[in-house]
């Protein structure tokens, strides 16, 4: 049987190698979308350290993101590959959010947040040959309903273990659309890329072509 062969990166520049540094299926989904060719890498990266060393040090959620982008993309960076580091950081009245844990947190997380306007602090970097060199950060507002427990239980039976894979409990793109009434910032950088300005960066960086 042949060897597999990937397909050709028709709109990259072949001689720039791309490596995603996350393990995230919506990440891997949108680039794939986009028609970009790359490699994906979980790094290993410690995240619950990083967040108590910068509350520690008095950071707000976005530049808490970008820590943790960072963090991941020089986990994985090697040779002369773009490496695209993200993290999602949610907070809600000075709080911040971690994914659920299972269905009953993701529970209590939500009846948390109804009725409320939170925030998705959503950060990308892009390393190579080991140093950062280019950062971005956007934070869309998004506004839940003030749902009924009726509602939250059958979205949750709906959704099932799904949504803990959000550090929102939901996901824009199925049923978790129907927690809100209002939301401020395009679906990309909700979902946990802002792909606009990383396609301008990575076309600066001469990875895909003008």
């Amino acid at each position: 049987m042949p060897a597999l062969v990937p397909p050709p990166a028709l709109l990259q520049n072949n001689e720039s190698p791309l490596l995603l540094a996350s393990g995230s299926h919506s990440r891997r989904r949108m680039l794939e979308n986009a028609g970009l060719v790359f490699e994906s890498l979980t790094p290993g990266v410690d995240e619950d350290s990083i967040k108590h060393q910068a509350r520690k040090a008095g950071c707000n959620a976005a530049t808490t993101a970008l820590k943790l982008a960072e963090a991941k993309a020089l986990a994985v960076a090697g040779g002369d590959a773009v490496v695209i580091g993200a993290d999602q950081m949610l907070s809600c009245q000075d709080r911040w959010y971690d994914k659920p844990t299972s269905l009953e947190d993701a529970r209590a997380q939500l009846r948390t947040l109804r009725g409320q306007t939170h925030c998705l602090h959503t950060a990308v970097v892009l390393a190579r040959h080991g140093q950062v060199v280019w950062r971005h950060v956007e934070e869309p507002r998004l506004s839940m309903r003030a749902f009924s427990d009726t509602f939250l239980t059958r979205y949750l039976q709906a959704e099932g273990a799904r949504c803990l894979s959000s550090v929102g409990a939901y996901r824009l793109e199925g049923p978790g659309l129907l927690l809100f009434w209002h939301i401020e910032g395009d679906s990309f950088t909700i979902q946990g890329l802002p792909m606009l300005a990383l396609m301008a960066a990575l076309r600066q960086m001469n990875v895909l072509l003008d």
